[in-house]
């Protein structure tokens, strides 16, 4: 699975995955409304990833692909990847993605990813380094965690750089060079 201590990884495996039970199970409480604590083979439930994962391990369920990862999204980023709002449909969509396409069968999941990836990448640097304040906030509303995180960090680079630029010390004196060294005789 991922990294234990990592916020995000652990956020990632929150989202809801679409698994159908192949096998009954019992003693489990799936459905709070329902009376029995049983779940019959063919059953579509809505678990956690992290759930889903173990239990597609031990070929209890299959699971099916996650609607933000479905054939409209897949059409919309390929028009026009920087105007859509992957935020609204999975906060960690490239992680997620990473994570369910090896479970779900999707031979093509990975360069559909890739190249999301690539179309939104040079806009969010761009965005980073050219937007205003009220332009970067609406962007920030479309980007997903990898992507904030990338334009926070282009934005941490170039207001060091611009720091550098305008007069900060260009050159600085090593320590080691204001002592003098011991004679050895």
């Amino acid at each position: 699975m991922g990294n234990y201590y990592d916020i995000d990884d652990i956020l990632a495996e929150e989202e809801l995955v679409s698994v159908v039970f192949q096998k009954g199970a019992n003693g489990v409480g799936i459905d709070p409304s329902a009376e029995a604590y049983s779940v019959e083979p063919g059953s579509r439930v809505k678990l956690p990833f992290w759930l889903a994962y173990e239990l597609h391990a031990r070929q209890v369920v299959t699971m099916k692909l996650p609607a933000c990862f479905n054939q409209q999204t897949r059409l919309e980023l390929g028009a026009d990847g920087k105007a859509v709002d992957l935020r609204s449909r999975c906060l960690y969509f490239y992680e997620f993605g990473c994570k369910i396409a090896p479970l779900v069968g999707d031979r093509d999941m990975g360069s559909f990813l890739l190249s999301a990836f690539r179309n939104r990448y040079q806009e969010v640097l761009a965005k980073a380094h050219s937007a205003a304040y009220t332009a970067a906030s609406k962007l920030l509303t479309l980007l997903t965690k990898e992507e904030i995180n990338l334009y926070e960090a282009a934005q941490s680079s170039m207001a060091a750089f611009k720091k550098w630029r305008m007069g900060g010390p260009r050159l600085q004196r090593a320590s080691v060079l204001g002592r003098k060294r011991k004679s050895t005789d």
